[in-house]
C-alpha cells in the first residue's frame, strides 16, 4: 500500500510539472473568474458542520490566489456569495458573512499582498450586506488602493441579471437628469457601469466551475458571453480544488484559442480561394486584422495547415 500510495504521489507529481511546463508555452487567461461550488457538499461528504465546509473553502481561495500570481494571471474573480445565497438560513448567511471579513483582514495583513501590489474590490450589490462586512471590504480596498500587480474581485451579493438591472437604472436616472443621452448609450458606456467598471478588464478569458454541476449560475453574464469566454467544468468540491484542476482548466482554454486562431485563418484561405487567388501575405494581413496577433505567430499557424493540408499548401502562393 505504502509503495502504491508512492507511486500514485510521484506520478501526481510528475504529470502536473508536464501541465504547468505545457502551459507556459501557451495563451495564459487574463481574467479567471470561479464559481466555487461544493463548500457544503463537500462537508456533508465527510461528516462536518456545514460551517467546517466553508472555511476549508476559504483556505482553498488562498492557494488559488498563489497558483494565479505565479501562473501570470492578471486578475482573478471569486464567486463568494450570490443574491440566491441571501435564502439561506441566517446562521449560515452570518457565518459566511463573518468568514469573509475575517479573510478580507487577513488579506490586507498579508505581506505577500503588498509585495505582489494585488488589489481587492468586491462586486456587487455591497449596500445589502452586514456593515460589518461592508468596513471590511472598505479597508481592503482602501489598503490596495492604487496597486496594479494583480487584481482580486470578491463578488458578494452578486447576480448577473441584478448587475445588469442596476445598470439600466443608473443610465435611466442619467437620462432623466439630463446628464446622459440616449443615442450615446453603446457597449462602452454600459460596461462603465458594470459592477466591475474600477477592475483592470472586465471581460472574462476563463470560467471554471467546480462541484460537477455544469452551469454558469447568473455569474457574470455581460463580461463573459460578450467576450465569448471559455468554461471549464470539473468534479471536485471547491475544497477539493487543486492545482492541477487550475493547469486543466488553463489547458482548456489555450486549446480553444489555438482551434479559433486557425479555424480564423482557414476562413480567411477559403474566401480569398472564392476570389480566385490566395497569397500568403494577405492571409496574414487579413487574419491578423480579425485577430490581433502577431504576424510570425499566423505565418505558422498557416504553415502548418500547408504542411498537414495537401490541397491547402498547392492553394497558397508564398
Amino acid at each position: 500500500m505504502l509503495f502504491k500510495d508512492l507511486m500514485h504521489r510521484l506520478l501526481y507529481q510528475g504529470y502536473e510539472r508536464l501541465l504547468a511546463s505545457e502551459i507556459e508555452e501557451g495563451l495564459i487567461p487574463a481574467h479567471i473568474a470561479v464559481i466555487m461550488d461544493g463548500n457544503r457538499r463537500f462537508a456533508e461528504k465527510l461528516g462536518l458542520d456545514k460551517t467546517l465546509g466553508h472555511c476549508r473553502g476559504a483556505d482553498i481561495c488562498e492557494n488559488v490566489i498563489d497558483w494565479c500570481w505565479e501562473i501570470g494571471v492578471k486578475q482573478l474573480t471569486l464567486y463568494a456569495f450570490s443574491t440566491e445565497n441571501f435564502r439561506r438560513s441566517e446562521p449560515e448567511r452570518k457565518s459566511i458573512f463573518n468568514l469573509i471579513a475575517s479573510k478580507l483582514d487577513e488579506i490586507c495583513a498579508d505581506e505577500r499582498t503588498h509585495e505582489r501590489r494585488m488589489a481587492v474590490h468586491a462586486i456587487g450589490d455591497i449596500g445589502s450586506l452586514p456593515m460589518g462586512l461592508q468596513d471590511a471590504i472598505a479597508r481592503a480596498e482602501e489598503a490596495t488602493r492604487g496597486y496594479d500587480g494583480m487584481h482580486l474581485n470578491i463578488a458578494l451579493a452578486y447576480g448577473g441579471r441584478r448587475e445588469l438591472v442596476d445598470v439600466a437604472r443608473m443610465m435611466a436616472e442619467k437620462v432623466r437628469m439630463g446628464t446622459l443621452s440616449p443615442d450615446d448609450v453603446d457597449e462602452e458606456v454600459i460596461a462603465h457601469h458594470l459592477y466591475t467598471r474600477d477592475a483592470i478588464t472586465s471581460d472574462v478569458d476563463l470560467i471554471i466551475r467546480t462541484g460537477g454541476d455544469m452551469r454558469v449560475s447568473n455569474f457574470l453574464l455581460w463580461q463573459s458571453c460578450g467576450n465569448e469566454s471559455a468554461a471549464y467544468f470539473c468534479a471536485p468540491y471547491w475544497p477539493e480544488f487543486r492545482r492541477i484542476d487550475l493547469l486543466r482548466a488553463i489547458r482548456t482554454y489555450q486549446m480553444r484559442e489555438s482551434d479559433r486562431k486557425r479555424k480564423t485563418v482557414l476562413r480567411v484561405v477559403n474566401l480569398l480561394a472564392a476570389c480566385g487567388h490566395v497569397e500568403a501575405i494577405e492571409v496574414i494581413r487579413l487574419s491578423r486584422k480579425i485577430l490581433e496577433i502577431p504576424k510570425e505567430e499566423i505565418k505558422g499557424i498557416l504553415m502548418e495547415i500547408s504542411r498537414h493540408n495537401r490541397s491547402m499548401s498547392e492553394m497558397i502562393k508564398w
